[in-house]
């Protein structure tokens, strides 16, 4: 008998004939012999609908009382998929984030898992039930309700797959897999059958929208098998699980794309040790999260640095900035939010030559500058112009032989 964790997002769960139909999986699961503990995410848009009510009430939001309406949401979902549960004639009891033992630390809206203590899930396991868990949320060492920030369903079912040790971790969406490239985008993109964590955790970092990444390093770090399937098919969809060394990998698995970031350009920097240190540990100290980073080349003394930052960010990156602009010498702060990155992700590039060619080739045939580069071992990724972005996902797709037959 295996051990199942099946995560259903927002739009599986979406209204009651969405919650009926994933109770009949559920069911279905079951009956071919499996455990199954369930994570559902809010039903649909209600998050959206609880932030804009918040909003509509007080501009002051404080961050305890946001986690504990904002939590509201999964666990309506919960009860919701239970009672449906209950028609069929499966039993199903329904766990909050903390009575799951899901501890976090106290930072409110996104907080960090510490701790699992599923102690009242292996006991709802034991007496033949279905565990129907809320995501999203824990309780935290001072005792609040906290939230685990975007993605945090999806974190939830990873941590409860590790922590009870199931054999796989189940994420239904509204999307049949993990694709060679966004389908919007690429209308020849393909699903890929299987793709490594460290893939995957590329994939998420730069642009793919399955999964987040923090779910998909929690995944890895606990050796925990991911399918990524569709609740409204049901056919097999895409698996995550460690490298196969025996097997060969496909040089390029994937071409992602990211509209959210912004450039910031601090010019006219003196030349020498301590300027970018102090300029980055300002940003660290003040929440900016910085992805991109490129110095250019010092001339007569000085240079330019140019970093990305979601665009969230922007105005706290340009004000921290400016503030040190004095401090390390530099003449001028530039920001730029009409830029986009591309990025091509494949565990086969570590072994293949000309693949770095092969995409500056491609980006200069179609005439689409690359203003900053970025690479790891099996991925390259380049910031480009907004409004290019897209043409550059597809000539790419199409370059490293990724479009469907």
């Amino acid at each position: 008998m295996a051990l199942v964790v099946q995560k259903y997002g927002g739009t599986s769960v979406g209204d009651p004939e969405r919650i009926r139909a994933v109770a009949e999986h559920i069911a279905r699961t079951r009956a071919a012999g499996n455990d199954v503990v369930v994570v559902v995410s809010a039903m649909g848009k209600f998050t959206d609908e609880l932030i804009r009510m918040a909003d509509e009430v007080s501009p002051t939001r404080p961050p305890r009382e946001l986690d504990m309406l904002l939590t509201s949401g999964e666990r309506i979902s919960m009860a919701l998929v239970c009672m449906a549960l209950a028609a069929l004639g499966v039993d199903s009891a329904s766990f909050t984030g903390s009575q799951a033992g899901i501890i976090t630390d106290t930072d409110h809206t996104r907080a960090k898992i510490l701790e699992m203590r599923p102690d009242r899930i292996r006991e709802a396991l034991d007496d033949g039930l279905v565990p129907v868990v809320a995501g999203f949320q824990g309780v935290s060492t001072e005792r609040d309700i906290t939230t685990l920030g975007r993605g945090g369903s999806d974190v939830t079912a990873v941590a409860l797959a590790a922590a009870l040790k199931a054999d796989v971790c189940e994420i239904y969406t509204d999307v049949t897999g993990v694709f060679s490239a966004d389908p919007r985008v690429v209308s020849t993109a393909r699903r890929l059958p299987k793709v490594s964590f460290d893939e995957m955790m590329e994939i998420a970092a730069t642009g793919g929208r399955v999964l987040m990444l923090r779910s998909v390093e929690f995944a890895r770090r606990h050796g925990v098998p991911l399918h990524v399937r569709s609740s409204f098919t049901w056919e097999p969809g895409t698996w995550i699980v460690e490298e196969d060394p025996t097997m060969e990998e496909a040089v390029v698995s994937a071409i992602t794309d990211d509209t959210s970031e912004a450039k910031v350009t601090v010019g006219g920097v003196p030349d020498r040790p301590g300027i970018a240190a102090h300029l980055f540990r300002q940003l660290a100290e003040h929440g900016v999260n910085v992805d991109m980073i490129v110095q250019n080349t010092g001339a007569n003394g000085m240079t330019d640095i140019s970093f990305t930052v979601a665009k969230t960010d922007l105005d706290a990156a340009r004000t921290v900035c400016q503030e040190v602009k004095e401090a390390i010498g530099a003449t001028e702060v530039t920001t730029d939010d009409a830029v986009g990155r591309v990025s091509i992700v494949g565990a086969g590039m570590k072994s293949s030559p000309g693949v770095t060619a092969l995409m500056f080739e491609t980006l200069s045939e179609h005439g689409i500058n690359i203003e900053m580069i970025s690479t790891s071992s099996i991925r390259i990724s380049c910031v480009v112009r907004a409004d290019r972005v897209a043409d550059a996902v597809r000539h790419l797709h199409t370059a490293f032989g990724l479009d469907a037959a």
